[in-house]
């Protein structure tokens, strides 16, 4: 971090229609920072040609008042043409990272965010900057960026915020219709079955636990699984199906995409495995 007289500035990039997922980062940002920088921009980069960049939901009022009621000191409020003012010819990329999960279901969505992001970071120079773990391969995709390109910022992952019934919260959410919001609550569930499963000593295998993530999101009439997948965290490499969790090394993430009438929704849990057989 900056020596000398410098106060330590915090940065929450966002793309808007803001929640109290959002709000949790601001307040995070609010204790390791004097000064809290919001930006609101929606990336025309990270989305595909048939994505929802378009009618993605912005209320840009809404936004700033709570913005403006937990503490941001300055919102960044930038337009397609002052991001990219030419067409743009030069991207950042990380690789490896970038091909499974949302980078195979999406591709080219990590360029785009690595590119606005690198962006972003040149243009307010915070010291920290929040991410909410909801999008875990985002977190370690920047965190690879910053290590790689020596960049002076620090990634902070902030914990993953549900509504009472264990939704992750999602701009996305407004999308869904009353019986498929009903019916996405099968995500946490899932992942909930997998951890209480693991505990119990009922499932022991990664492939054990990926079957019983498919079984138990599957019990949704109207849950169209994009994928249901166990790897390495923040490497983000295949397990063996057959090895025992207890075998890994450090972290994994059971991560989850599930499409919901048009809504795609994402959800994870990251965790060590050896800690979670531990409590048996």
């Amino acid at each position: 971090m900056r020596q000398g007289g410098h106060t330590p500035i915090g940065f929450v990039p966002t793309m808007g229609y803001l929640h109290e997922g959002h709000a949790s980062l601001l307040r995070r940002a609010g204790e390791m920072s004097s000064t809290v920088v919001m930006s609101i921009f929606v990336n025309p980069l990270q989305f595909g040609p048939n994505e929802d960049f378009a009618s993605y939901p912005r209320d840009e009022v809404r936004d700033l008042e709570l913005a403006e009621r937990e503490g941001a000191d300055i919102v960044f409020i930038p337009s397609v043409e002052e991001m990219y003012p030419q067409p743009i010819r030069t991207k950042v990329s990380v690789s490896s990272l970038t091909t499974q999960l949302c980078g195979a279901s999406r591709p080219g969505h990590f360029d785009g965010v690595t590119t606005v992001v690198s962006k972003l970071f040149n243009i307010v120079q915070p010291d920290y900057a929040f991410f909410g773990l909801k999008d875990a391969q985002q977190v370690a995709v920047l965190r690879r960026m910053v290590s790689d390109l020596n960049m002076n910022v620090e990634i902070i992952a902030c914990p993953i915020v549900r509504e009472n019934d264990g939704l992750a919260l999602s701009s996305r959410n407004v999308y869904l219709s009353a019986q498929e919001r009903s019916q996405a609550l099968v995500l946490s569930r899932s992942l909930q079955s997998v951890r209480q499963a693991m505990e119990e000593g009922k499932v022991r295998t990664v492939d054990d636990a990926r079957n019983l993530l498919v079984s138990v999101i599957s019990s949704s009439p109207l849950a169209v699984i994009d994928y249901a997948e166990i790897l390495t965290f923040p490497e983000l490499e295949t397990l063996d199906g057959s090895s025992l969790l207890t075998d890994a090394d450090g972290e994994i993430i059971m991560a989850l995409a599930v499409k919901f009438g048009r809504t795609r929704l994402i959800d994870n849990n990251v965790f060590i495995p050896k800690e979670a057989h531990a409590l048996v």
